[in-house]
């Protein structure tokens, strides 16, 4: 019976305990169950609802109990409280222990882990790219099924440590990356880091107005579909920005760029203004289509975004017709007939089809 112990009991924490209790009751020998599970937290009352809801076989109120017999280590714990941690419990892993998180960002917290923890101790770090609310009372079992786990090995982790943290990775039913620890950031930075920071600016820049009391009760799906993140845990983001400053900035200052291409074309009185605005939402429209319609090995669409897809036609075009009847198939085509562009792309029918996205 392998010993694990997770350390940090909120979402992430309870969700990997749930999945492995479960996996480790379907692959019991004997009657024994196949791992052992052991939770930590500095928060009594959630160590305790994590007992409650069976996301571990036992807790334990001192950290050094908790990780000395431990054969594996799962860190679910805020990015920057890692290095406190590792300084910790570093002088009480027992030999060949394997130490794994599941933190944002991973070249600073490998960087923590090859300073502090002991060479006879392999670190992995991970990232499962899977989350919502922040409490545990949100945790579940299914919570990382068919999710990106991200793999980063420090470079004194043994083969047998990597096989043990992808059985894990497998157990709760997510698909193991690996990549490198900077390339993560790089990549995480402008798919996971910047869309909190921009839904925390689009909250405050509405919400800090004066007209605002009266504001607010106009508001509807795409305000809150763009403002979620900024529910999410301050804490958190802030240990996030400041472990991967450098990738985080360089795509604010692009997204930065971005808008203010755009709003040269809103404050532009010039006569192409109108086909330059609606070149940019094409062009980001035709973007939000193709990653949308990813696929992974079983066909299956990657991003959960069935809903949309089976809606019949352009959702834009369909909201257009409903508010406007035919005008709402846009401007462009009544400019395109003047111009004697045919609907099928070039002067006169010429040319190719428009594009569209393709289903993959």
């Amino acid at each position: 019976m392998q010993r694990v112990t997770i350390i940090g009991l909120g979402l992430i924490g309870g969700s990997i305990g749930l999945g492995l209790r479960r996996w480790s009751s379907q692959n019991a020998k004997g009657g024994a169950d196949a791992l052992e599970i052991t939770g930590f937290d500095t928060d009594l009352e959630q160590q305790s609802f994590a007992k409650k809801i069976n996301a571990v076989d036992k807790t334990e109120w001192n950290l050094i109990n908790a990780v000395k017999n431990a054969d594996i280590i799962i860190v679910s714990i805020p990015v920057l409280a890692s290095r406190e941690i590792f300084t910790d419990i570093a002088p009480h892993l027992k030999s060949g222990a394997v130490v794994t998180d599941v933190g944002s960002t991973k070249a600073q917290v490998l960087a923590w882990a090859d300073e502090i923890l002991p060479r006879t101790v392999s670190f992995i770090g991970g990232h499962p790219m899977a989350g919502k609310a922040q409490s545990i009372e949100a945790a579940e079992a299914d919570l990382f099924k068919g999710a990106t786990w991200c793999v980063c090995p420090s470079v004194h982790a043994g083969e047998e440590a990597i096989r043990n943290v992808l059985g894990i990775i497998a157990a709760v039913g997510a698909e193991p990356y690996f990549v490198d620890p900077n390339e993560h950031d790089a990549f995480v930075a402008g798919v996971s880091h910047l869309p909190f920071v921009l839904s925390a600016a689009m909250m405050r820049a509405v919400s800090t107005d004066g007209s605002w009391r009266d504001m607010k009760t106009l508001s509807a799906t795409g305000f809150r579909d763009i403002t979620r993140l900024a529910a999410g845990s301050p804490a958190m983001h802030r240990d996030i920005v400041i472990t991967n400053r450098e990738a985080v900035g360089r795509w604010l200052d692009t997204y930065i760029a971005h808008l203010q291409e755009v709003r040269d074309h809103v404050a532009s009185d010039a006569e192409d203004a109108p086909e330059k605005l609606l070149a940019f939402f094409d062009q980001a429209r035709d973007a939000r289509a193709e990653w949308s319609t990813q696929t992974n090995r079983e066909g299956e669409l990657l991003q959960s975004t069935e809903s949309e897809l089976n809606s019949a036609g352009n959702i834009s075009d369909q909201l257009g017709r409903m508010l406007f009847g035919g005008l709402g198939r846009g401007r462009k085509n009544l400019l395109d007939r003047d111009r004697g562009v045919s609907s099928r792309g070039g002067a006169n029918g010429a040319g190719k089809d428009p594009k569209k996205p393709v289903r993959r």
